[in-house]
């Protein structure tokens, strides 16, 4: 990269199980009193999520706009509006209407309780499939199609936020994450953006995505524990989590231009999928290794899902010397978001000119600081990719 398109990262909007915004989540891994993970194991026993905290909502989106939106489009949203405020580009209208867009998204969610009633019925009609046709119809308004809409996450943004410059939505879990940040680091990088919106959100409270986890075989179903330890214990298994991330990446010249410092930068990000048989991701995985050239011992922090079989390749790649956190320790698995979530801890630990304790009994103890943080992500199913967030001071 030119010194004139470095991506720096100038806005990190956060929210999750443990609070709001980078200071905060920043004292609650690395201060005095070190949070304890916030979990509850009560509500969709047996299996755990770590819970969104309850925030003034009316702070960064409207009653009547929150009204319109599905709680993972809320969270998303409430995550956009933390980040332009962080980067001070909330309520500029030059800037937010010539900003770009990229959000990871899931899956719309489903009004759980029209789907049980309609299954239900179903069950003791002698026409389900004529029941279902009806009820179809009879139930569902319109309006709640629209609502299973990916990309309705970014246009309530735009909505809200005023956000109106070009807008991508990806869609594949893990992977979605890693192509959105990919894409906009590489949009910057190339000039064909200067300042760019970016991130996703995960409602972790959702019987129909842990239905379709559990389906697979991925969730855990014991009393919580450590994300190594879950891998060590037969197939492992995850625990998911509530997030919103967003963060406002710039070209070095445009944030310079305004005046406004960055976090951090992105020096480079590798991405690949491919097939999960024994032994091919740990081959990708050396591959992005290789192509980042990184150091052995780089701090590295990990979006591990703790499924058995991927973890270890991922470990395997990551080696014995690096001072390894797993976040998803204190913060649960956010799927989409969970990439965007790596960025945004590594950017926090360089600006604070420091890391992260170990987040789990086993973790390398690691140096207070680092010029250098390599953020890994290997998906539950399919994906893998890597970054490296390095401080904007140093070279290369």
């Amino acid at each position: 990269m030119t010194s004139n398109n470095e991506v720096w990262i100038t806005g990190i909007g956060l929210i999750s199980s443990l609070g709001e915004g980078s200071d905060a989540h920043w004292q609650a891994l690395t201060g005095p009193n070190l949070a304890q993970p916030v979990i509850d194991s009560e509500t969709t026993a047996p299996y755990s999520f770590h819970p969104l905290i309850e925030p003034d909502w009316a702070t960064q989106i409207s009653r009547r706009d929150k009204r319109q939106m599905e709680p993972w489009m809320q969270i998303g949203s409430y995550a956009a509006g933390l980040a332009l405020d962080d980067a001070g580009m909330k309520g500029d209208e030059e800037l937010c209407s010539t900003m770009d867009m990229i959000v990871a998204a899931g899956g719309g969610e489903r009004d759980i309780e029209t789907d049980g009633a309609i299954h239900e019925d179903a069950l003791h009609s002698n026409d389900p499939d004529t029941l279902l046709n009806e009820r179809l119809s009879n139930d569902l308004r319109p309006t709640l199609f629209l609502a299973q809409l990916s990309n309705l996450m970014a246009g309530n943004i735009s909505i809200v936020h005023k956000v109106t410059g070009s807008s991508r939505t990806f869609m594949g879990e893990e992977s979605a994450g890693i192509s959105a940040i990919q894409t906009a680091a590489a949009r910057i990088s190339s000039g064909q953006s200067d300042h760019i919106l970016v991130g996703g959100a995960y409602n972790s409270a959702r019987p129909d995505m842990m239905l379709t986890f559990e389906l697979g075989h991925y969730l855990w179903k014991k009393a919580p524990t450590g994300v190594a330890a879950r891998a060590k214990s037969g197939n492992g298994g995850i625990i998911l989590g509530s997030v919103g991330i967003f963060l406002v990446l710039e070209s070095r010249q445009h944030a310079e231009a305004r005046g406004k410092m960055p976090y951090a930068k992105i020096d480079a990000v590798a991405a690949d999928h491919g097939s999960r048989s024994e032994g091919e991701a740990a081959k990708r995985g050396q591959a992005l290794w290789n192509d980042l050239g990184v150091s052995s011992d780089i701090p590295t922090l990990s979006a591990a899902t703790s499924i058995a079989d991927i973890y270890g390749e991922e470990m395997q790649v990551l080696g014995d010397s690096s001072p390894i956190r797993c976040y998803g320790n204190p913060f649960g698995h956010s799927v989409e978001a969970q990439f965007p979530l790596g960025i945004a801890l590594a950017a926090m630990a360089i600006s604070n000119n420091g890391y992260y304790p170990p987040f789990e009994q086993g973790e390398r103890e690691a140096a207070s600081s680092s010029e250098k943080i390599l953020v890994s992500c290997f998906g539950h199913w399919r994906g893998e990719g890597m970054a490296v967030i390095s401080n904007h001071k140093a070279e290369g």
